[in-house]
């Protein structure tokens, strides 16, 4: 399914120490269908991208760990289907995120405009501590872009977001979507804005 990222039985955080690593934060991302959510996850934890590949059906689930600022973190990551009739599914993967990934499709402007809905389900059912990185995705269509770069940097100045533009054909900036958003938790743990007690999905 969606470029090839594997479906996880549930959506609840591990709960028991695992001494592999220190944290554990859960991702969600979101967006229109066909933005690319699926390869930019596939491109982040396997390092390769799969051109044509189904749409995702409800959920599917990835993870990576990686290290921020000298200690080990496992990101659980949750791909959600963009199409409406999986709305409702979508928004209980809200709950206890850590870190959301919000995408549009630089050559479809309808994906851009959408983001304010996406948004505000966002704000809505996860925590208002989680750390949202906005994402135009499919950078290396510069010849059909239509969304220009000011655009998205404006619409993440004027929403608090973090912003980048992305391939996951090319690999750019992919790494750096995420583990932005890594380093932003991280900190949040380190200065107590988000403690283990209130369930943002961080496992010590």
């Amino acid at each position: 399914m969606g470029c090839g990222s594997s479906t996880a039985p549930n959506p609840t955080q591990i709960s028991k120490v695992n001494l592999q690593y220190k944290y554990l934060f859960k991702y969600i991302i979101v967006g229109d269908t066909a933005v690319g959510k699926s390869c930019l996850l596939l491109q982040f934890t396997d390092k390769r991208f799969q051109p044509v590949h189904d749409l995702t059906i409800g959920v599917e689930f990835g993870s990576r760990t990686i290290t921020v600022s000298g200690q080990q973190v496992k990101l659980q990551i949750w791909d959600t289907a963009g199409q409406e009739k999986f709305r409702s599914i979508t928004r209980s993967y809200y709950r206890d995120a850590a870190g959301a990934l919000l995408v549009y499709d630089i050559t479809r402007r309808e994906t851009f405009d959408h983001l304010t809905a996406w948004l505000e389900d966002c704000r809505k059912y996860s925590s208002q501590d989680t750390t949202i990185m906005l994402i135009g995705n499919k950078a290396d269509l510069e010849h059909s872009r239509v969304v220009q770069t000011e655009e998205g940097k404006k619409f993440a100045e004027e929403n608090g977001l973090f912003f980048l533009e992305t391939s996951s054909k090319t690999a750019q900036n992919v790494e750096e979507a995420f583990i932005n958003v890594a380093n932003d938790i991280y900190k949040k743990v380190e200065s107590g804005k988000i403690t283990l007690e209130t369930g943002e999905s961080l496992v010590h």
